[in-house]
């Protein structure tokens, strides 16, 4: 079987990451996973305590960690979050936008949904990680050299009820992704979008309460299909993580 399109060999002992989302779910196992690969990573999330724990886990095995305190949907954090990240790791290799919200739980319809909710939900999965993909992809641009990684969900492309806030801010979060995978086609850095798939997370109990883990992947496990897909992936890709669990 033939392999996946290659990038070329990526060493990870090389690559500064940015991971958004990373106390829990798949952007600890993400944070974790490409620590452990070599790669130095700074973990960006809101609550200090659980971002602490994950770092303390990484740096325990030997990694290299620092934690971010913000929020992406506050519109002042995007450069305190880029100088952090570059003055702690020296510079920004791959930026990984994981973090995400479902807005208010239990889903509900759309026509039940305030303004506000939908408003919040894409300042936090579109517009938040926007304005940080423009303060960390010039340098990129400058160096000919970089990858940013959007997060996506099946819900991008399907109409599943109760998921229009979400799924609206990962379809808006998916084009965003083409259009500057196209803008920036002949500057070194590669824009893809990927959709890990349903997880055993906290986010997926939270919205489908009724689901058997035993059916879910686990983070960790998807962890190591995207940092496949990060190897391999050519710019403008929409990607399954499942698709990259063989290779």
């Amino acid at each position: 079987m033939a392999g996946p399109p290659q990038i070329g060999d990526m060493n990870w002992n090389d690559q500064k990451v940015l991971v958004t989302g990373a106390s829990r779910g798949l952007g600890a196992a993400l944070a974790e996973a490409l620590a452990q690969k070599g790669a130095a990573v700074a973990l960006v999330a809101r609550h200090e305590g659980p971002l602490g724990e994950v770092v303390h886990r990484i740096r325990a095995r030997g990694g290299t960690a620092f934690p971010i305190v913000a929020d992406v949907a506050d519109k002042d954090a995007a450069y305190r979050i880029s100088g952090q990240a570059t003055a702690l790791l020296g510079r920004v290799d791959v930026l990984i936008h994981n973090a995400s919200t479902l807005g208010p739980v239990p889903l509900r319809p759309l026509l039940d949904s305030e303004c506000e909710s939908l408003a919040e939900v894409l300042e936090t999965n579109v517009v938040g990680p926007f304005r940080l993909t423009k303060a960390v992809v010039g340098p990129m641009v400058l160096r000919r050299s970089g990858t940013v990684l959007w997060v996506s969900s099946d819900a991008a492309v399907e109409g599943y009820p109760g998921w229009g806030s979400y799924g609206a801010s990962k379809a808006a979060a998916d084009q965003l992704a083409r259009v500057l995978a196209a803008e920036l086609k002949d500057s070194g850095v590669r824009v893809l979008s990927l959709d890990p798939g349903e997880m055993d997370t906290t986010m997926h109990r939270d919205a489908m309460p009724e689901a058997d883990p035993a059916t879910l992947a686990r983070p960790e496990t998807v962890a190591l299909q995207v940092i496949a897909a990060l190897e391999g992936a050519p710019t403008g890709a929409r990607v399954l993580a499942k698709d990259w669990g063989a290779w």
